[in-house]
């Protein structure tokens, strides 16, 4: 199992257990992060860009992981990719470097998947 597989494993396990857990508050702020990536005025796979922009700005790794599985699921070339982590990079300055290295190594873990 890759890190992509593990990560999706491990995230949906962690979920059920917070959920179990969760207040009212929480289940709604769960259910909003949800719908603003639902289909829209934006395309889901330009949302999923957008929320891995936001991401590295924020250096949030399972954040990245996630949205990179989720523009990968949506269809993202490589070159989208590839320019969306760019303007990860000129937003967020150097410090988002090692999250970029482990973004593209997910993501080549994904697209030799494809092979």
């Amino acid at each position: 199992m890759g890190k992509t597989d593990e990560f999706k494993k491990t995230r949906e396990s962690q979920n059920k257990t917070v959920m179990k857990y969760a207040g009212l508050n929480m289940k709604r702020f769960w259910s909003l992060d949800g719908q603003v990536y639902a289909p829209g005025a934006l395309p889901v796979k330009t949302k999923e860009l957008l929320g891995l922009v936001a991401s590295l700005v924020l250096r949030c790794d399972d954040c990245i992981m996630y949205h990179t599985i989720r523009c990968y699921e949506e269809g993202t070339s490589s070159a989208e990719f590839e320019e969306t982590v760019s303007i990860g990079l000129a937003v967020g300055g150097s410090i988002t470097i090692p999250h970029i290295r482990r973004a593209m190594t997910a993501w080549d873990e994904l697209q030799n998947k494809m092979k």
